[in-house]
């Protein structure tokens, strides 16, 4: 790259880093070698947070996330973790119709016992 395409990426850094042509040619390489990674590591936190939301979703209905998409796969419904986390936060009922699906499906989903709130615990003294 030339000084001038150099120092247009540079533009909006601190200090010497903007107009100083050595200076402004490390620290675009480097931010340019952190777009790079962080692009990958984008689609990873991504997919981190969808596996979390369904994780959450299942949970609340007594299922755990393994064994739901476990019972999706063995139900052919192919949704993609995207979408089940959209559906698990915005479309409660469906979401529930895809769990019962699920539970269904693979064996190991029936004997999940429903998780106990503390209201509902009361202790006689």
């Amino acid at each position: 790259m030339n000084k001038k395409e150099i120092l247009k990426l540079a533009k909006g850094f601190r200090g010497r880093a903007k107009n100083c042509i050595r200076i402004a040619r490390e620290r675009v390489e480097k931010a340019l070698q952190y777009s790079y990674r962080d692009r990958r590591n984008k689609k990873r936190d991504m997919r981190s947070l969808w596996i979390q939301r369904i994780n959450a979703g299942t949970r609340q209905h007594g299922v755990n996330y393994g064994n739901f998409m476990h019972g999706l796969m063995k139900e052919n419904i192919q949704l993609n973790r995207k979408v089940l986390s959209e559906i698990s936060m915005h479309e409660p009922y469906s979401f529930k119709a895809l769990v019962d699906i699920s539970r269904n499906a693979f064996p190991g989903n029936k004997n999940v016992v429903l998780p106990t709130r503390k209201a509902d615990i009361s202790i006689n003294v």
